[in-house]
């Protein structure tokens, strides 16, 4: 029978890309993560990961153990949920960036406290940095956003290219110094965007200062400022600049589910399922 701790911890390291952030997230040292995937090497008899001095990659068993790690997990906090779910009372504070603001995530989140009474479920929509800022303040359990080449702890959701939008009618010669339209601080996106074009020695100018996808996009649509964004946010008349136009490559946005620590366990379990769910719907 496996330790579903160490089931845990293999799932950790996998999705977290190493042992130091698995850590991080599971509130254990590196040595007691890599005591944990020893030990779940001795008991399958196989090596789960092939290591090099700089990374590690699932071998070919560690795949098919990854498969059933995962099942396991999830039936284990289903069944926790079921069992336990008269229990659940008070606020559940979501923290949500746009890209998950959605009419779907909200419909998938009422049904789910619909399934538990006594539980209010509340939403703030903000950028990534506000969020964490408020997780960590105690007034949210619970924030889903991206970030750019960070080590905040964190359930990995999925990742995607960040680009820089622009007006379908408007790619030629950018001006210069060039035009940007950002979130305000502390915004990801726009710290990757700023260092990006600092590195390559590309001069900028914030010529609008944005607080929703809507006016990033309307800026970006009027050919007024060059937006970073997404791909999956790039929409019908907007248009991925890149090397031809002499701008430099922006980092990955990668899309994390972060959890209180003093936040009740077991809820935050049940809707992190959801959000999961959610999250694989999508299609990028």
């Amino acid at each position: 029978m496996f330790d579903v701790q160490l089931l845990k911890t293999f799932v950790a390291v996998v999705d977290e890309g190493g042992f130091s952030r698995a850590a991080t997230r599971l509130h254990l040292t590196q040595s007691a993560v890599s005591g944990h995937l020893r030990r779940l090497e001795e008991q399958v008899g196989k090596p789960l990961l092939a290591r090099t001095t700089r990374s590690q990659q699932l071998t070919a068993d560690g795949e098919r153990l990854m498969a059933y790690a995962r099942g396991i997990l999830a039936l284990n906090r289903d069944a926790w949920a079921e069992l336990t779910r008269s229990a659940f009372h008070g606020d559940l504070r979501i923290g949500v960036s746009e890209e998950f603001a959605d009419a779907r995530l909200l419909r998938d989140l009422q049904v789910f406290a619909a399934d538990y009474p006594g539980l209010q479920i509340k939403v703030q929509v903000s950028i990534p940095g506000s969020l964490l800022a408020l997780m960590r303040q105690g007034e949210l359990d619970v924030v889903v956003g991206s970030l750019c080449e960070s080590s905040e702890p964190g359930l990995a959701l999925w990742q995607e290219p960040l680009v820089w939008a622009w007006s379908a009618q408007g790619v030629g010669t950018l001006p210069t110094p060039l035009p940007l339209a950002l979130f305000p601080e502390p915004c990801p996106y726009r710290e990757a965007a700023l260092s990006r074009l600092a590195q390559a020695g590309i001069t900028q100018r914030t010529a609008m200062l944005c607080t929703s996808y809507a006016g990033l996009h309307a800026a970006a649509l009027a050919g007024f400022a060059v937006a970073p964004m997404t791909r999956s946010q790039v929409s019908h008349g907007l248009v991925e600049l890149g090397a031809e136009q002499g701008l430099p490559a922006l980092p990955d946005a990668e899309f994390r589910l972060f959890s209180a620590p003093d936040a009740d366990p077991v809820i935050v379990a049940a809707v992190t399922q959801v959000i999961v769910r959610y999250g694989a719907s999508r299609h990028y």
